[in-house]
């Protein structure tokens, strides 16, 4: 994602500086335009807005913390857009320390492949200070095609969760409801533009149907970070006394994708563990 990213803002005029621990993502944003450092704290300090798309919280943590406020000091009033999908308590418990050293924090997750993004479909879920917000619109309107101010730190992520989870339900059901067009003796890649055409249609069935049918599971949202993301949802929905049995499905059937070896492909895959429960593969 973070070259979608790089790709979106250079494209509208605005220049990238970037780091990855990758040399080899560093030497490819140099192709693309862009200017890789060596470091986070390279990046930091002429910087005035840096935008954070990282894997995990404990990564969002690290960066912001152990690397850009060391690099920073107190008072530097950058602007950090964390795009990533996080525990929402710990982003704002983040946000609430570091924002009196100097830093404005927006929670800014994204609904959408890397693809969709790519392409300009990509939303923003946006908690934080809407003045704040307003201040980096340029950025956002080159990075998504729309975005939601959704309150405050820590409800665009609540609202990133809650999204992913009707949407990986929608990618199950996609997946259970191919293979059982299949065991009928339908046509999979046939019956897909039926279901597409139906009541029961779903933007996944345009972002994941041919993937499944196809069995082309190239990485777009990889599996183990779907995985992750149903984690986390669910130890909300434990806090919150609420049960979530579809989710507690989907994230079993992915988690048997991950002990299958299965969990850098896309989380399309999904599919080869929906039929190897039929005990066909």
């Amino acid at each position: 994602m973070g070259e979608v990213y790089a790709r979106r803002l250079m494209a509208a005029g605005i220049p990238v500086t970037g780091f990855d621990v990758d040399a080899a993502r560093r030497a490819r944003l140099a192709e693309l335009g862009g200017r890789p450092v060596s470091s986070i704290a390279e990046l930091a300090v002429p910087t005035r807005c840096i935008v954070v798309a990282v894997y995990s919280t404990d990564q969002v943590e690290d960066v912001v913390e152990n690397h850009l406020l060391p690099a920073l000091g107190d008072g530097s009033n950058k602007i950090v857009l964390c795009m990533s999908t996080c525990d929402p308590d710990r982003v704002a418990a983040l946000a609430a320390r570091v924002g009196p050293r100097g830093i404005c924090y927006l929670d800014v997750p994204v609904s959408g492949t890397s693809d969709q993004v790519r392409r300009g479909d990509g939303v923003a879920l946006i908690g934080g200070d809407k003045a704040v917000a307003d201040e980096v619109a340029p950025l956002l309107d080159a990075l998504f095609a729309r975005r939601f101010h959704v309150g405050k730190i820590g409800d665009g992520g609540r609202a990133k969760l809650a999204v992913n989870l009707i949407l990986g339900l929608n990618r199950l059901a996609l997946a259970e409801g191919l293979v059982f067009a299949e065991r009928l003796g339908l046509d999979p890649a046939a019956f897909l533009p039926v279901a597409q055409g139906s009541a029961s249609y779903s933007q996944v069935m345009d972002t994941k149907g041919l993937k499944m049918v196809r069995g082309d599971f190239a990485p777009e949202g990889r599996a183990k970070q779907t995985l992750k993301d149903c984690h986390i949802m669910l130890d909300q929905a434990a806090g919150l006394g609420q049960k979530l049995s579809v989710l507690e499905v989907h994230a079993d059937v992915l988690e048997a994708c991950v002990r299958a070896g299965e969990g850098e492909l896309d989380n399309s895959v999904i599919i080869k563990e929906v039929r190897r429960r039929g005990g066909r593969i």
